[in-house]
């Protein structure tokens, strides 16, 4: 920080974890803590967070005090929790959150009297900001997104009620982004921070002046120095994927282009770390394209053994539909290794020509042969597969380490707090 004095900062951090164990944390939780780790170097901050991230935080802050950041742990009534457990209904329990943290948050602004307030998660860029549209404090939100769908050529290939539940997303939105508290708060920003060309295309352009693209993955330092050396691979050609086995993350399409590729060229093997719902319906599919021999589904692991992985291979593949984020895609890169991915969303913004290939997103045939194209390519040469895991490495150096995006950060509190201050 360049500023002079500390500033007091609210953080509205709905998702907020380091580490819970063996489980990987969402990559918004993830975010957040990192975020408010590398600010509270600089500034004093209030978290508010969710009562049931208290254990986990706890824990992590025995391993590591933030000494000038206080959580505030903040419930809805027990009767509420029914709601965490159905996925389409989370979205509206954090919703409501919102007004329980904000009650919250006018107290403690009353006593201690912020000089901003930044809504960090849930940072999806189309729920209202109850804090923001309220609270007489300068103002700013993200890194976030949502505005990003599964392209129309390839929701034809889902099932009645995914194409259904999809549907309902989409509108959902529509009248989350049409909430007068929502369109408050947005016009009361003083910056909108949002992670992915598709989340920058939904701002409105009378709010385009204010909003910048800035992602919301990121790796520590530490994970950059153990991913330092490359690891001999088997002697045959190792695809790599990971990720939440659901049909959106689209599995099924690496299978199918690894089949496509593996067929010309036979030495080769495809690993698919990861668990989920989608797991009986992708090793069908293995078995129905006779590739038992070849595809290994693992269970997922934690992160230091999944970067064992991403050393060993020699391509990461990841198709998803639909990833806002995409941080299986930093960490790759940051190990070194060349990544094939879908030209959409967050992956679509991380990865560029120089540190892989992408595919445009335009039918699932179509995607098919390129992917399965773009394996051959860097497994005939050698030499491009190497520069573009180098390539791949160095963009992560110099944009995605945490200490990295928490200076950026930081430079836009100091735009916000110096744009909001009459004095110098």
């Amino acid at each position: 920080m360049t500023m002079g004095r500390k500033f007091r900062v609210l953080v509205c951090a709905y998702a907020c974890v380091r580490d819970v164990g063996s489980a990987r944390p969402g990559g918004g939780d993830l975010m957040a803590w990192q975020f408010i780790r590398n600010l509270g170097r600089g500034h004093r901050l209030w978290v508010l967070t969710a009562a049931q991230n208290r254990a986990a935080i706890e824990s992590a802050l025995q391993k590591e005090p933030l000494p000038d950041v206080t959580f505030e742990y903040v419930s809805l009534p027990r009767f509420f929790d029914p709601l965490l457990r159905v996925q389409g209904l989370l979205q509206f329990y954090a919703y409501l959150w919102q007004w329980r943290a904000y009650f919250v948050a006018r107290r403690l602004h009353q006593r201690i009297g912020f000089d901003l307030f930044h809504h960090l998660t849930y940072e999806n860029d189309w729920m209202a900001s109850i804090i923001g549209a309220l609270l007489p404090v300068p103002y700013l939100r993200g890194p976030g997104g949502g505005a990003h769908r599964i392209p129309a050529g390839f929701l034809a290939e889902f099932s009645f009620l995914q194409r259904l539940a999809e549907k309902r997303r989409e509108y959902g939105q529509w009248l989350f982004r049409h909430d007068p508290f929502f369109v408050l708060g947005q016009s009361r920003a003083k910056a909108l921070i949002v992670c992915n060309q598709e989340a920058w295309d939904a701002v409105p352009r009378r709010w385009r002046q204010k909003t910048q693209v800035m992602t919301v993955n990121g790796v520590a330092a530490e994970f950059l120095q153990a991913s330092a050396t490359t690891a001999a691979t088997s002697g045959r050609f190792q695809v790599l994927s990971a990720g939440r086995l659901i049909r959106l993350k689209a599995f099924d399409l690496a299978i199918r282009a690894f089949k496509m590729f593996s067929s010309r060229i036979p030495d080769t093997d495809l690993t698919i770390v990861g668990d989920g719902p989608d797991l009986p319906r992708l090793r069908d599919l293995v078995d129905r394209l006779d590739l038992q021999q070849q595809v290994r589904f693992e269970e997922w692991v934690p992160r230091e053994a999944l970067l064992k992985k991403m050393r060993r291979c020699d391509v990461f593949l990841f198709t998803s539909l639909r990833d806002g984020g995409g941080l299986v895609v930093v960490e790759a890169m940051a190990s070194g290794k060349p990544v094939i991915c879908l030209d959409l969303a967050g992956p679509g913004f991380h990865v560029t020509p120089e540190c892989g290939i992408k595919i445009p997103p335009r039918s699932p045939e179509e995607a098919v042969q390129l992917t399965a194209r773009a394996l051959e390519r860097l497994h005939q040469d050698g030499e491009l597969r190497v520069q573009m895991g180098r390539s791949a490495r160095q963009r992560a150096e110099q944009v995605y380490t945490w200490d990295h995006l928490g200076d950026q950060l930081a430079h836009i509190y100091e735009g916000v707090l110096r744009a909001s201050s009459p004095v110098a």
